[in-house]
């Protein structure tokens, strides 16, 4: 495993549609996700797209801490027992579905733009499927703080940041600040 360079914002790699993978399975795939997971660790990222470390791959993996899903669930007033952590995770060749027209809006930091965050309006629900690194179907639903993660790493494998997604780019501050943002803002 290696570290990976991360892609910043202005790079070309972060505007492309990424390419699909043929086959989740061979081992320079497995190779690239290890050194993705491994660098999403190293930084303390809770997801990384492909494209991030300069492959225009349609791979993202994440993870979502039990107190961090649970603290977004208790902020959007929907029920905490529904919203459990989710295991590390690694998707091939996506895709999401959105379910309901709920949309909140919250915080998004991202690795390809250290240092800022922006207020960002998200589908609450959403089913999303991938393969594993297996080649199996990996399909589940997710709402809160993981429906969140995955539209956000999804968009990077469209070539979207997620200040094209801001309705406000007053909100666009340095993650330093964002204590000092009311909770209406």
């Amino acid at each position: 495993m290696t570290l990976l360079k991360i892609s910043k914002m202005g790079h070309p790699v972060l505007r492309r549609v990424a390419e699909p993978v043929p086959d989740p399975t061979v081992p320079e795939i497995r190779e690239l996700v290890e050194s993705m997971v491994e660098t999403m660790t190293e930084v303390g990222g809770t997801g990384i797209a492909a494209p991030q470390v300069f492959e225009s791959k349609r791979i993202f993996t994440f993870f979502v801490s039990g107190e961090r899903a649970k603290a977004e669930a208790e902020r959007l007033g929907i029920s905490q027992e529904a919203e459990a952590g989710v295991p590390l995770t690694v998707l091939v060749n996506p895709e999401i579905e959105f379910l309901g027209n709920e949309i909140d809006e919250g915080w998004e930091g991202c690795l390809s733009m250290p240092g800022l965050m922006g207020k960002v309006p998200r589908h609450r629900s959403i089913r999303y499927r991938g393969l594993g690194l297996d080649g199996k179907l990996i399909e589940r639903e997710a709402s809160g703080f993981h429906a969140r993660v995955v539209q956000h790493e999804y968009d990077h494998l469209d070539g979207v940041l997620y200040t094209e997604r801001m309705t406000d780019i007053k909100s666009l501050i340095f993650s330093s600040e964002v204590g000092y943002q009311k909770p209406d803002e």
